[in-house]
């Protein structure tokens, strides 16, 4: 079964984009997932195919109207369509490994991909859009931040990594920071590769991982052993 996306936006040409390289591209032209993109601008009304309008309330800039995405969003994915629907939004949830592992193991998403001030609110729940973030600042659009999406969860399909373990000890696997990784040459510019990892000592190798790992987040990323038994005491 592959994982199929499909993905509502005012610029298609954007994708496949950095999808179609690497792995996530090997990966596409095996069909381990499909890309579908849908134009919104082509379920306008208008002879101007607007899809904004004006907030109300006043205010500067646009906002993408409910009826004109509605409309995208029912010709894209019908009343059964058991993949879940995201909105790229700054104000969303934050993006985290445990979501992307969970779209993973589904069979795909409809992504809407926001511009100018937003979307219409009523269309967010009229049509239970999940809003997500990928981190606290603003884009131009969500057209990045769906690639970004994208990219975490296509990496997780079986296969695609090629070594199913690969993945197991990366940055937010176990809600902790990514240890330091060394290889040749053993020396560089007066630095030395830790003696530990040339000991061939696994038990020891990994408790230094280990150890670095706790040591990186605790100074760099405090919030996720928060989220831990770890708490300072680790």
């Amino acid at each position: 079964m592959s994982f199929d996306a499909t993905v509502l936006t005012l610029y298609p040409d954007m994708f496949p984009g950095t999808l179609g390289q690497a792995l996530a591209g090997k990966a596409h032209a095996r069909g381990d997932w499909t890309l579908q993109t849908v134009q919104i601008r082509d379920f306008a009304t208008d002879k101007h195919r607007s899809v904004d309008d004006t907030p109300a309330g006043g205010g500067a800039g646009m906002v993408m109207r409910a009826d004109i995405v509605a409309a995208a969003l029912d010709a894209s994915a019908g009343p059964d369509d058991p993949r879940p629907r995201l909105l790229m939004s700054p104000r969303g949830g934050p993006l985290t490994q445990d979501r992307v592992r969970d779209l993973a193991a589904g069979p795909g998403a409809v992504i809407v991909c926001g511009r100018f001030e937003g979307v219409d609110q009523r269309v967010i729940e009229a049509r239970d859009l999940e809003e997500v973030s990928i981190g606290d600042y603003v884009l131009s659009g969500g057209e990045v931040a769906a690639q970004v999406l994208l990219d975490a969860v296509i990496r997780l399909l079986p296969g695609v990594m090629g070594n199913a373990t690969s993945g197991d000890s990366e940055s937010f696997e176990d809600g902790l920071l990514e240890h330091p990784h060394y290889t040749r040459p053993p020396e560089w510019e007066g630095r030395a590769i830790p003696d530990v990892l040339t000991s061939g000592n696994h038990a020891k190798i990994e408790a230094w991982r280990r150890e670095k790992a706790e040591k990186l987040t605790r100074e760099r990323r405090p919030d996720l052993l928060a989220r831990t038994d770890r708490g300072e005491g680790a």
